[in-house]
């Protein structure tokens, strides 16, 4: 019996969020009895696979094929439901990225398994594993039990915090690698590279966030905000309500219905601290606010608190900072 976890992988790389739910699988096999295991499908799986020993996993199944270098839904899938059922997985757990939601889907759709899509937490109460999510745009806390035998879920990054890798190896077990290359009907034509040169929110160690705050202007409001990131090395995000507003790209969302995250610094400069919000970066090692309401909620969590216009501190801050850091 086992919980089992998809290690999505990236060029042949890991994708760290995995880590953190393989943590977390292990944790919750300790509650209910069940193993840890760790699934990873690929060409070359074989340094990431003696990773997910140092990251918990009790046991690892892989399975290597040429067909297998890039992924494609229908010999993922092939080879998932072959792990289901050599673990005898009371649930199957992946990354809720694209490729890990179709993932989880599919597996849930040919079990006829129960799926929480878009997880942020995992827990066991008497015995059942339960899994928690937003619905209604993040205004109602979900708590999903599973009625079937395997319970299927896709969980959010950052949901759990990046686990110690621990001095651990052991054998790999493989797994056959599924349908033919004649027998797979997504055929890949080529890949086209689309580096925006922007850090990702969700391995940043600094965020620079804006909000609702800069509706006096917009445009120069996240020009300052995006000056300041740029300065620290910092992913640029912001609040719901600036991205509903249309004053940036949803991308740069962060909170319950968008992009959950744990840096080691988050300045949140004209945001008010919506519940929503706070649910996506409450878990920040630092919260440094920005804001001429002295009452806004944001404060009541930072650790740091300035009670000015964005517009004034946010330029002053990226002149000494540029200067500190030169």
């Amino acid at each position: 019996m086992a919980i089992l976890v998809w290690i999505e992988q990236h060029e042949g790389q890991a994708v760290s969020n995995c880590w953190e739910l393989l943590a977390r699988a292990k944790e919750l096999g300790g509650e209910l009895g069940a193993d840890a295991a760790a699934l990873l499908i690929g060409s070359d799986t074989g340094e990431a696979a003696q990773q997910a020993f140092a990251y918990g996993a009790d046991r690892v199944l892989a399975a290597n094929a040429p067909t297998l270098e890039h992924f494609r839904l229908q010999p993922f899938a092939a080879v998932a439901e072959q792990a289901v059922e050599r673990t005898a997985a009371i649930a199957f757990l992946t990354n809720a990225s694209i490729r890990g939601g179709v993932l989880a889907a599919t597996v849930a759709c040919r079990r006829s398994a129960g799926i929480a899509a878009n997880a942020t937490d995992l827990k066991v109460e008497e015995g059942r594993l339960l899994a928690a999510r937003t619905i209604y745009s993040g205004n109602i806390h979900a708590e999903i039990q599973f009625e079937s035998s395997l319970a299927v879920a896709s969980v959010r990054p950052r949901s759990f915090p990046m686990p110690a890798p621990r001095d651990a190896t052991g054998t790999v077990e493989d797994l056959n690698v599924g349908p033919n290359e004649d027998e797979v009907r997504q055929k890949i034509s080529e890949f086209r590279a689309t580096d925006t040169g922007e850090v990702s929110l969700t391995d940043a160690h600094i965020i620079v966030s804006g909000g609702r705050g800069v509706a006096e202007d917009p445009p120069k409001g996240f020009e300052l905000v995006g000056e300041l990131a740029s300065t620290l090395g910092a992913a640029l995000g912001a609040s719901r309500a600036a991205v509903d507003a249309g004053y940036i790209p949803y991308k740069h969302q962060v909170g319950q219905t968008g992009k959950t995250v744990r840096p080691d610094l988050y300045i949140a400069c004209g945001i008010s601290g919506a519940i929503q919000h706070l649910a996506g970066m409450g878990n920040s090692k630092i919260i440094v606010a920005i804001n001429k309401d002295p009452d806004a909620p944001i404060f009541q969590r930072a650790k740091y608190g300035i009670v000015d216009d964005l517009f004034k501190t946010v330029p002053a801050l990226t002149a000494e900072f540029s200067k500190r850091l030169k």
